[in-house]
């Protein structure tokens, strides 16, 4: 079941200016860095996560055109299970479950619906514990 949008991210070739760039607009910096890999910016009550990654870690579908790569991730109760279940209703593949920072619990995948649309999913603490927050 999807829980709430975790995290969005953008693929960009220069990431050094895409980073300045929503720097500029957002007016902050990204809090996290992953150095020519990964830029995160938290936004909103919740810290809603928007993540700009180096294209050379787009996915081999990704395209370099306008919609050619976001992808919005959503949080779930059990990745596997959910990603297995994704596929047994028809879905393909786009990117596998891939743990993102050993030992950080933060882990995605994504589909391809069967309507060509791609679907994020993850497991993301940061997202657990702003929830369980905002509920208490």
């Amino acid at each position: 079941m999807l829980r709430g949008m975790a995290t969005t991210t953008y693929y960009a070739d220069d990431l050094s200016a895409a980073k300045d760039w929503y720097s500029e607009f957002l007016g902050i910096a990204p809090y996290y860095e992953v150095p020519g890999g990964y830029y995160e910016f938290r936004l909103g009550p919740l810290q809603a996560e928007l993540g700009i990654i180096n294209r050379a870690y787009a996915p081999a579908g990704a395209r370099n055109a306008p919609g050619g790569g976001g992808v919005v991730f959503w949080q779930v109760d059990d990745l596997a299970a959910t990603f297995d279940r994704l596929l047994e209703l028809g879905a393909t593949e786009y990117e596998p479950i891939t743990e993102r920072g050993e030992g950080t619990g933060f882990a995605t995948a994504a589909v391809l619906d069967p309507f060509g649309n791609v679907l994020g999913i993850m497991a993301n603490p940061h997202y657990v514990a702003m929830t369980a927050a905002a509920s208490s």
